[in-house]
């Protein structure tokens, strides 16, 4: 996974460098930091744990990077509820999301693009409607939360 990250960092920070955004040390600290991440941090995560080795560090320095990530197909933005979390898997997959504790945990797939029968349905519902994604969010408890709760964890 650490082959992973650091790959993933490699790419992005040559994006941004392309993109024109300077290589700073605080931008530089952001991608990794962000590229080894799977819990789908926020900006406001990322950001208290940069601080302590960043303390001039700004809360829109976080932001716009993630944005320039999100911008350039890097990075995806969740919206589950609550502020906005980054994802810097740009894979196909969806998401299992634990409704006691938040966390979310990627769920690869062969494709996210919408079925036959998905955009049927659509034309008869929401008729003109252009499909760039389709995305599934499985809510549950994941198995600290079951176990916390004294629980028993459901066959998938």
């Amino acid at each position: 996974m650490a082959e992973v990250a650091a790959e993933r960092a490699s790419e992005m920070l040559s994006d941004l460098k392309r993109a024109g955004l300077k290589m700073t040390p605080q931008r530089i600290a952001i991608v990794r930091l962000f590229a080894a991440d799977e819990s789908h941090p926020t900006a406001q995560d990322l950001f208290e744990r940069l601080q302590p080795d960043f303390p001039s560090m700004s809360f829109a320095t976080v932001y716009n990077t993630l944005d320039a990530l999100t911008s350039a197909g890097l990075a995806r933005t969740l919206r589950l509820g609550g502020a906005a979390r980054f994802d810097p898997n740009v894979d196909p997959h969806h998401h299992a999301v634990c409704d006691a504790c938040g966390a979310i945990v990627d769920l690869p797939v062969a494709s996210i693009d919408a079925t036959t029968a998905e955009r049927s349905q659509l034309r008869a519902r929401a008729d003109g409607f252009a499909v760039r994604t389709v995305e599934h969010v499985y809510r549950g408890l994941c198995a600290a939360c079951q176990k916390a709760q004294g629980s028993e964890a459901e066959p998938a």
